[in-house]
């Protein structure tokens, strides 16, 4: 399982912004920038084996109410 740090490299497979959530799913991983993991969370909640959140960067790094 990869638990690096996501860099700006990592994109939100939905949209391709910045991605700041990691989901594991049994057979892989998706990425997923602030707006998409908040919306496809429900889906993703039952099935991921581990969900890493660095959602709280936003905030540091572009201020609040961005994302």
């Amino acid at each position: 399982m990869t638990t690096e740090p996501l860099t700006a490299a990592d994109r939100c497979d939905r949209c391709g912004a910045q991605a700041y959530v990691r989901v594991v799913l049994p057979t892989g991983e998706l990425l997923f920038c602030g707006h998409h993991s908040r919306a496809h969370s429900p889906a993703y909640a039952d099935v991921a084996t581990h969900v890493q959140d660095e959602t709280d960067r936003l905030h540091a790094e572009h201020g609040a109410g961005s994302n």
